[in-house]
């Protein structure tokens, strides 16, 4: 038999057994498409992180309070000592480092937030002008806080708050009361949407020294800090804790978090989560294969007589061997196809329902279901394709 009546004869049996062959194929698409959906899935919340952090600035450090262990606490605590807070000297000292470009101190505290016949609690942040630029903020209209504006009250809203509050009027110039103090509007951030757990657009910001008073308190939440050049982020982060050491009265009381040691964790967890889910969504297409095994030892069973008539004209066990095993391999590279048109499908509905959250399938991951698909289908041909060769001819005829 030659290569292409292998081909047509198997194919023809596949088509014979319309629905037998369908589950086959069903369930080969099913686990190449379990692959590719939850790849999708692992890759794109790495992307998203990756763009989570991307979009909070570059070239970004950020100074907390307290010394980070692998306990994951301030080592301390465990005899009743609490870290130092940071203060707005800390974060001047830190301004004044050549690697330093720009620094921004932060409070982050929730208040209420009222204007004729609108009240809400809102989440206030307290900054400088320099927040802007270091968390790449835009403006939709007005002005952000400006130099020496840092003791007027001042207050920019969120996109949503604006509209919310001021319906039909421009927020710009309107009077609004923030916890006990009356604050000018004198911006309205641009619609940014989700950023780093929270959303940008209900926010309100008012100076630093508004926001110690408006929370009773002299420290800051954090120091964020936006060095020159990115090769600038080693020895920055090394001046920094020298700088908070003497500051402190020799106490390493503080923890500098680069925005690349961060990301190069959660790229890690992902891409190992990546692969783990992978593999589980693999192990259908094993099941998959040990489908195709055991409907094909079937079929051997109910094909005696076809076996013994191809044999009685002339097919060797060759024949009959690479006539099963062509078979397994139609079936598989079908389920492939399916399966890996069904993926591309299932991860552009995970983009669709959710468009922040890039579910492409990465390039490897296709390449791989494909590929396991096709040698799990050859694997699971090879015992019913030996079982079939070696049928006697006289044997198999005579059986009904």
């Amino acid at each position: 038999m030659t290569l292409r009546d292998i081909l047509l004869l198997s194919l023809k049996s596949i088509t014979s057994y319309r629905l037998r062959s369908l589950l086959i194929i069903l369930a080969m698409a099913l686990g190449v498409a379990a692959v590719i959906v939850l790849t999708a899935l692992g890759d794109g919340a790495r992307r998203y992180v990756a763009n989570q952090f991307s979009s909070i600035g570059t070239n970004l450090l950020v100074v907390i309070p307290g010394r980070a262990e692998t306990s994951g606490s301030f080592p301390g605590a465990v005899m009743g000592q609490t870290p130092r807070d940071l203060t707005l000297k800390d974060a001047q000292l830190l301004g004044r480092l050549p690697q330093v470009r720009r620094y921004a101190p932060l409070n982050v505290g929730v208040a209420e937030l009222s204007a004729p016949n609108r009240l809400r609690d809102v989440t206030v942040l307290g900054s400088t002008a320099e927040l802007m630029p270091i968390r790449h903020m835009k403006l939709a209209r007005g002005r952000f806080l400006t130099q020496g504006s840092e003791h007027s009250a001042q207050i920019v809203l969120g996109d949503k708050l604006a509209r919310e509050f001021f319906p039909r009027s421009s927020a710009i110039g309107q009077r609004v009361r923030l916890g006990e103090n009356r604050f000018l509007v004198s911006g309205v951030l641009a619609p940014q949407g989700e950023s780093m757990g929270f959303n940008t657009d209900e926010i309100v910001i008012i100076p630093i020294s508004y926001a110690q008073s408006l929370f009773n308190t002299s420290s800051l939440f954090r120091i964020l800090i936006e060095v020159k050049r990115h090769s600038d982020i080693p020895s920055a982060k090394i001046s920094i804790q020298k700088t908070m050491l003497q500051s402190h009265d020799g106490e390493d009381d503080i923890t500098v978090i680069t925005q690349d040691a961060v990301l190069d964790t959660f790229d890690r967890i992902l891409r190992a989560l990546t692969l783990a889910v992978a593999g589980i969504a693999a192990i259908s297409l094993a099941v998959a294969g040990i489908l195709i095994m055991n409907v094909m030892l079937v079929a051997v069973n109910q094909r005696t007589t076809e076996i013994g008539l191809l044999k009685a004209i002339g097919a060797t066990t060759t024949d009959i061997r690479r006539l099963f095993f062509a078979e397994a391999v139609w079936l598989s590279l079908i389920g492939a196809i399916v399966g890996f048109l069904l993926g591309q499908f299932g991860s552009l509905l995970i983009r669709l329902a959710y468009p922040l959250l890039p579910a492409w399938a990465p390039v490897w991951a296709s390449i791989a279901g494909i590929t396991v698909a096709f040698i799990t289908g050859i694997i699971a041909s090879t015992l019913p394709a030996s079982r079939a060769a070696k049928l006697d001819a006289v044997n198999a005829l005579s059986k009904r």
